[in-house]
């Protein structure tokens, strides 16, 4: 849970520490909103992601389930600047699938934190591996980074890609492959 009035006095003290007039007629709901928005984009750190990877139906197919193309937002813990972009999240059923929205309701939970990709990435394999239990989970992550694109270096349009594999996705490379063919 976001603490309103804690964000509220941080974006009063930036703001003059930037040397603003926060008595500016644009100023003057700034702190509110930006504490509403907070709010918003960092509500994951106190949601689980069991909540939705625990339903699940029973199946009998062992292929490859893949969601694809699922656009995320998060929050650069470094610079508190976003990064965004796609994951592709598959896995092998062992008996039991989830509803697809539910993948991508898990990579929310994860995307809606400070957060840093790499562990973003690590952290959607996980939760799916441990709610799931299935064979194995390939997640593939590729994203565009405020930080490095309107500040430091300055190089728009760099894309950064991570990947996690577990299980069958870790031991068989064709299977690896076959994931990497779909996901482009």
């Amino acid at each position: 849970m976001v603490d309103q009035e804690k964000v509220k006095q941080g974006i009063k003290l930036l703001l003059e520490g930037i040397g603003e007039d926060i008595t500016r007629e644009g100023l003057l709901e700034t702190p509110e909103r930006i504490a509403r928005m907070y709010e918003e984009i960092c509500g994951g750190m106190n949601e689980n992601p069991s909540e939705y990877l625990g339903k699940t139906f029973h199946t009998d197919n062992s292929e490859m389930v893949l969601e694809k193309d699922i656009v995320f937002y998060s929050m650069c813990e470094h610079h508190m600047l976003p990064f965004f972009g796609k994951v592709h999240v598959a896995y092998v059923p062992d008996g039991k699938v989830v509803g697809l929205s539910k993948l991508a309701r898990t990579v929310e939970v994860f995307a809606r934190r400070l957060q840093i990709q790499e562990q973003m990435t690590e952290q959607i394999a996980d939760a799916v591996m441990t709610c799931l239990q299935p064979k194995g989970v390939m997640v593939l992550v590729e994203a565009e980074h405020m930080c490095m694109t309107m500040r430091g270096i300055k190089k728009p349009g760099s894309r950064t890609i991570t990947y996690a594999a577990k299980g069958v996705f870790k031991e068989d490379k064709d299977l690896q492959n076959k994931f990497m063919q779909l996901v482009r």
